[in-house]
């Protein structure tokens, strides 16, 4: 069961889907997670995967829309700045909290992707997160700093962009960058033969996954606020409340298993670490039985922390 909600976010809202049990009691209490999906993902894709599993088993799901993406509102579009994408999960917490029949006291956090890393920073600070879980969590300030390492690094690739939008705002026209090829054909045609790739070209843009709302597309004034960005910042001191996380057996190119032991490393609280054996990073997205052991063991994690 799906409701649409409007999360109210200052001049604009955020297209939200509530997953709702099919029990669900709008004068009881029950505990309810907030979703923050990868970068370029829209919430009928990742999160609509495990929100509805997770609703299937009791539990309020709210996944939503980014700032400037997807049904939600914000200029400029496709813009990726991971600091309002932290500030959207404070909204969407807002919102689900006033919703009768949820608990605003039992209100876990899960992450996955750059999703995982965004989630985590927000709980750092925003304690109305009781529990925060990852499945394959990115820092992606740091995977877009390593991206750099051959052309300079981050330093080079920051004065590359500051004099890019000097050229923008002079011709007045911003530029947007392709998170992913757009099709098997121009990965293959740019010599792209990594397995994650192709994994994650087959599910954004093609049946069943692919969505109209998610365009593929960057805008190129995103990456500097990507490259300062450290979604693991001040996690020792600050993340207190119990933490799962889940990786992905099989390693690529993601940096998603060095990240979350990372992550395991360093938080206070670290109570369950999962590897799905076999899968890979984009297999986490949307094949059913790697996606249905991650919600179990989420199951049994919120179970226990909320």
């Amino acid at each position: 069961m799906i409701e649409h909600v409007a999360i109210e976010r200052g001049p604009y809202a955020l297209a939200g889907d509530l997953h709702l049990p099919e029990d669900f009691d709008p004068t009881g209490r029950r505990p309810a997670v907030v979703l923050a999906t990868p970068g370029s993902s829209v919430k009928e894709q990742i999160g609509a995967n495990y929100a509805s599993r997770l609703a299937r088993h009791g539990l309020v799901a709210l996944t939503f829309d980014p700032s400037h993406q997807g049904r939600s509102g914000g200029e400029p579009r496709d813009l990726e700045d991971p600091y309002r994408r932290g500030e959207d999960l404070s909204y969407a917490i807002d919102t689900l909290s006033a919703i009768p029949g949820v608990d605003p006291s039992r209100i876990g956090g899960l992450g996955i992707c750059a999703g995982g890393g965004y989630a985590v920073h927000t709980a750092r600070t925003d304690h109305r997160i009781r529990a925060i879980a990852t499945v394959v969590a990115s820092n992606v300030g740091k995977a877009f700093r390593d991206a750099t390492s051959t052309a300079g690094g981050p330093v080079s690739a920051l004065d590359r962009l500051a004099q890019q939008r000097a050229e923008e705002v002079a011709e007045g026209d911003p530029v947007r960058v392709n998170w992913l090829p757009d099709t098997l054909e121009e990965a293959a045609a740019l010599g792209i033969t990594d397995v994650d790739t192709l994994q994650a070209v087959e599910f954004y843009r093609l049946p069943p996954a692919r969505n109209e709302y998610s365009t593929n597309r960057r805008l190129r004034r995103s990456d500097p606020l990507l490259l300062g960005y450290d979604a693991f910042h001040l996690v020792d001191p600050l993340l207190s409340q119990p933490l799962q996380v889940i990786v992905a057996g099989r390693r690529g190119n993601t940096d998603q298993y060095e990240s979350g032991m990372a992550l395991w490393d360093m938080a206070p609280n670290p109570v369950d670490l999962f590897v799905v054996d076999g899968a890979g990073h984009y297999e986490m997205y949307g094949v059913p039985h790697h996606v249905d052991a991650a919600v179990a063991r989420l199951l049994a994690f919120y179970d226990a922390h909320l």
